[in-house]
């Protein structure tokens, strides 16, 4: 079984509370059910991951290179504009990395039109809530299957 790495970036864990405008009123536990009942019609496991913290996100994307994950999917929030850091842990993995925004970052604020893992990820959705994450798991299990 392949072995999809799902990391939740800043603020995730208010997802349901906060700007229900932007991001709704589902819960970061709610993605995450949505994400696994997928991965498991789709035949793939998919481990989630939220933190707050920059350098513990570094560590859990080392882990992942450690473990041999087949593809990772990211919503970093906020961390996506600005931290080389992440950009660069994200840059040591060899495998399919797909950028999810549950927003269209290109028609919010100017700041979040630039995505600093834009240049090493193999695409982005963004604009579609939820979906962005279903949309992004079935993109990553394409892409695994299309790397082989």
């Amino acid at each position: 079984m392949k072995n999809i790495l799902m990391l939740h970036g800043v603020n995730h864990n208010m997802f349901g509370k906060r700007d229900p405008k932007q991001y709704g009123t589902v819960t970061l536990a709610e993605i995450d059910a949505q994400i696994h009942a997928l991965g498991r019609e789709l035949g793939v496991s998919v481990d989630s991951y939220q933190t707050n913290h920059e350098g513990t996100m570094c560590e859990r994307i080392h882990q992942a290179f450690t473990d041999h994950v087949d593809a990772v999917m990211i919503n970093a929030g906020a961390w996506t504009h600005y931290s080389y850091a992440i950009r660069d842990a994200l840059a040591i993995l060899t495998v399919p990395i797909v950028e999810i925004h549950m927003s269209n970052i290109h028609a919010r604020e100017a700041f979040r039109h630039h995505s600093v893992f834009a240049e090493i990820v193999k695409g982005q959705i963004c604009g579609f809530g939820v979906d962005s994450y279903l949309l992004g798991l079935r993109a990553a299990v394409s892409a695994i299957h299309s790397a082989k």
